[in-house]
């Protein structure tokens, strides 16, 4: 970012320049080719066009920039959504096999730390709600239906945060308020 603020900085002053010094060029050309007006009209083509260029080569540098940016956004959330849908699988792996092994622990350790590169702050806060009502309901190593319930009310209230994480800006344009998109996805958890 830095290399291309001197860039377009670079660019700029060289736009001063062109127009300060022909500016100055032109005045003082005006004096001495009275009697040849046409070189006067060159030499205001040559400048317009070294203007032009100086002024394309700029905007082109600040798309590129957009553009790039706009490529690390993406990619960004197809990670964060990727990381978000492990740790769904793992969850829903860990509650349909009922008994807990190390094994399966070690993966949900691991969806722990892709989480931690990730998520916003909220969603790991919520995080560390739902990890303490999982180990509550796992103590025993083994998921009974009511600690299957538990867990999966604890999902949910993960879940409002982690789409608020990926699409928070798409619900706030939408016709829900995010209170009623929260209200839906937890009764959508209990009344599986």
């Amino acid at each position: 970012m830095k290399k291309l603020f001197s860039s377009n900085l670079f660019l700029m002053s060289m736009s001063v320049l062109v127009f300060i010094g022909g500016y100055l060029f032109i005045r003082i050309a005006y004096h001495f080719t009275d009697s040849m007006p046409f070189v006067q009209e060159i030499v205001l083509i040559i400048l317009g066009t070294l203007a032009t260029i100086l002024i394309t080569a700029m905007l082109l540098n600040k798309q590129t920039s957009v553009e790039l940016d706009k490529e690390q956004s993406i990619k960004f959330i197809e990670l964060k959504t990727e990381t978000y849908q492990r740790l769904i699988d793992t969850i829903e792996e860990i509650v349909a096999a009922q008994d807990i092994t190390p094994e399966i622990l070690n993966k949900l350790r691991f969806n722990s730390h892709r989480l931690a590169i990730f998520a916003s702050p909220s969603v790991l806060d919520e995080y560390h709600n739902f990890l303490n009502i999982f180990n509550k309901g796992v103590e025993d190593k083994h998921v009974s239906f009511s600690d299957a319930d538990h867990i999966s009310e604890a999902l949910a209230k993960l879940t409002v945060y982690i789409r608020s994480d990926l699409l928070g800006e798409l619900d706030k344009e939408s016709l829900y308020t995010t209170q009623e998109i929260s209200e839906q996805i937890m009764q959508n958890a209990q009344n599986y």
